[in-house]
C-alpha cells in the first residue's frame, strides 16, 4: 500500500525531531526529504505545531497498540517487560528508530507549544500506566521485587529506558543499552 503525502510528511518529521527535536527542524526540511514544495505540507499541515501533535497522537496510537498487543500475547509480566526492553534493543541497534519522539521532545518541554507539551505528557503518563500494571502483575505472581511502589518503579523503569537511550547515542555504542536495562532487569528479579 502506498503512502499518502500526510503520512510521508510524518514520517519525515518524525526522522527529523529524534535527529534534532522540535526547533531543530522546518519545513524546508520536510520538503527536501519528501520531495514537495513548503506550500504542499502547510495544506496538510498548517502550522508545526499542529504537524506535531498529529504526529505525536500517531506515536501514541502505534505505542498503546504496541504495549496492548504486548500485554494480550504475553501472559507473563517478565516476557512483557522484555518484549518492551527487546523493541527498543532492535530500534537502537538496526538505527529504525534509535530514539523515542516523546523523550526527545521532553528534552525541549520549556519551548514546547503546549498544544505538543500535552501529547508528550499524555504519552509519558500512558507508559508510566502501562508499566505500573505490569509491575503490580509481577508482583503479585511474585516475579518481581520491587525497593518502592510500582508507581515509582514504573517512572524508574522509564527514566532508566530513555537514559540508556541517551547514553548509546551519545557514546555511539548501541549496546550500552542492552547492558543498562539487564541490569535494570536484574533488579527486579524476585
Amino acid at each position: 500500500m502506498e503512502q499518502t503525502t500526510s503520512e510521508k510528511i510524518l514520517d519525515a518529521a518524525q526522522v527529523l525531531i529524534v535527529a534534532g527535536g522540535y526547533n531543530g527542524f522546518s519545513y524546508a526540511d520536510i520538503s527536501t526529504a519528501v520531495g514537495i514544495r513548503k506550500a504542499s505540507i502547510h495544506h496538510h499541515f498548517p502550522t508545526k505545531a499542529h504537524l506535531a501533535s498529529v504526529l505525536l497522537q500517531r506515536y501514541a496510537k502505534q505505542a498503546e497498540d504496541g504495549l496492548n498487543a504486548v500485554s494480550a500475547n504475553l501472559p507473563n509480566p517478565a516476557d512483557q517487560l522484555q518484549a518492551y526492553f527487546q523493541h527498543w534493543q532492535s530500534c537502537i541497534v538496526e538505527a529504525s528508530e534509535p530514539f523515542c519522539v516523546c523523550a526527545m521532545l521532553a528534552s525541549e518541554m520549556e519551548l514546547l507549544p503546549e498544544e505538543v507539551a500535552l501529547h508528550v505528557r499524555r504519552h509519558f503518563e500512558n507508559l508510566g500506566h502501562w508499566l505500573t500494571s505490569v509491575l503490580k502483575a509481577g508482583t503479585e505472581q511474585g516475579r518481581f521485587r520491587l525497593t518502592g511502589t510500582p508507581e515509582e518503579e514504573a517512572q524508574l523503569l522509564m527514566a532508566c529506558v530513555h537514559g540508556a537511550m541517551l547514553s548509546a547515542r551519545a557514546l555511539g555504542r548501541p549496546e550500552i543499552f542492552a547492558a543498562i536495562i539487564a541490569s535494570q532487569l536484574r533488579g527486579l528479579s524476585a
